[in-house]
């Protein structure tokens, strides 16, 4: 059997709470997940409550950083994608070129090569809108 793969992840919620912790079944295509949190408690984690779900490098994360806005590197074959949400926040950053705006949610690298994220999963229940550009158009795609 194969030995599980855990990832630092935090969880943040539509209401706004946060959750973090570690999780080693979170899959894209799934509907709930399990996170162990940073005092050793397991929860289960529905998708449908959440805003996202963030990969990151560390949970403590560095509070005075202040992430930059935009497409801070290149990543040719991504598409570009500027997400709101509903709360009106806004991350910036990258999708696979296979993007479709079609399914419960999508990954993204961030824009800012600095960032704590590795990756984020984006929950479309929780967006207000998303704009996509692939990297020849001169235009956006809005999904």
């Amino acid at each position: 059997m194969a030995r599980k793969r855990w990832k630092k992840i935090v969880v943040h919620y539509a209401d706004g709470n946060l959750l973090k912790g570690r999780t080693s079944d979170f899959r894209a295509t799934d509907d709930k997940f399990h996170i162990c949190d940073t005092s050793k408690k397991e929860h289960l984690v529905f998708v449908s409550d959440l805003k996202a779900v963030f990969f990151v490098t560390s949970l403590e994360g560095d509070p005075s950083y202040r992430e930059r806005k935009g497409f801070h590197k290149k990543r040719k074959k991504y598409k570009k994608v500027m997400v709101e949400f509903s709360d009106g926040e806004l991350l910036f950053g990258f999708t696979n070129p296979t993007y479709t705006g079609d399914g419960p949610g999508f990954f993204m690298f961030p824009g800012d090569p600095n960032s704590n994220n590795i990756r984020v999963f984006i929950v479309r229940a929780a967006t207000k809108r998303v704009r996509v550009r692939d990297q020849t158009q001169q235009e956006e795609v809005f999904a």
